[in-house]
């Protein structure tokens, strides 16, 4: 996918940037079958005024304004209503990073500088990776007004869309919160250290997507598929055993590590 080129506008300083998606699906897709005979199921798009099957390129868009009462908007009309200002990135003001909690990101780009953005693109990094901020700022991406927040990191930027407050659901279900003595504080702290080392972002993979590479080319082969045998040991209850018991084994597979 070509990258969105856009720019990055605080005070008098525009940036032209380069915006490239930061994220990829590498999940195993599934077709649909006809269960009688393994055949692809297909879907088609039909007008349901004539029943003609119809294609991507004889679809417009369309807003209902009454009962089946249409009026046609083209991607050159949405265009047209765009000022100036809000095809660039406005930056609105900064922000601590820790303030900004994770639920409001919703899709990661990675941001480079294009030609002649460079000492600009250079010079904010810097600040907010001393100051330890980001930018709050937005910009219209298709038809919406989009929230963004612009994150500094050592080898460049992110920017991150982000959803707006009333776009975010209230935490369903509160519970109340019991008391934690000092000693079970002491041992859950003495887990979440002996558990504690840099994150390296290649050292996790998606292990089922694996077994499930692995049960695809077994069933290919005509093998059976055999379950895994699950992995024996007794439930504890009591917290503090279930805490002292999950240190030993930390402690254990670092030293085997």
């Amino acid at each position: 996918m070509a990258a969105r080129k856009s720019v990055i506008a605080f005070g008098m300083v525009a940036i032209p940037i380069a915006m490239h998606t930061a994220t990829q699906d590498n999940d195993i897709r599934f077709n649909q079958l006809h269960k009688e005979d393994n055949s692809r199921i297909r879907y088609k798009k039909t007008c349901g005024h004539c029943g003609k099957e119809v294609t991507s390129k004889d679809i417009v868009k369309g807003y209902e304004y009454d009962k089946d009462k249409y009026v046609v908007v083209t991607d050159e009309d949405i265009e047209k209503i765009k000022t100036e200002k809000e095809k660039s990135i406005q930056i609105l003001h900064f922000a601590e990073l820790d303030q900004i909690s994770p639920v409001y990101y919703e899709k990661t780009y990675q941001v480079a500088p294009e030609v002649g953005g460079e000492k600009a693109f250079e010079l904010l990094r810097t600040a907010l990776m001393d100051e330890k901020k980001v930018a709050i700022g937005k910009t219209v991406l298709g038809t919406k007004d989009t929230l963004m927040a612009i994150i500094p990191r050592e080898d460049g930027m992110l920017i991150s869309t982000m959803f707006y407050a009333d776009e975010v659901k209230d935490l369903q279900k509160q519970y109340t919160q019991p008391e934690v003595n000092e000693q079970e504080l002491k041992m859950a702290k003495l887990l979440i250290n002996s558990m504690d080392t840099p994150f390296d972002p290649a050292a996790y993979k998606d292990e089922y997507q694996e077994r499930l590479r692995e049960l695809i080319e077994t069933k290919i082969s005509g093998q059976e598929i055999v379950a895994p045998e699950e992995e024996k040991g007794g439930k504890v209850i009591d917290l503090m055993e279930a805490l002292k018991a999950s240190v030993d084994k930390a402690k254990k597979d670092r030293d085997i590590a």
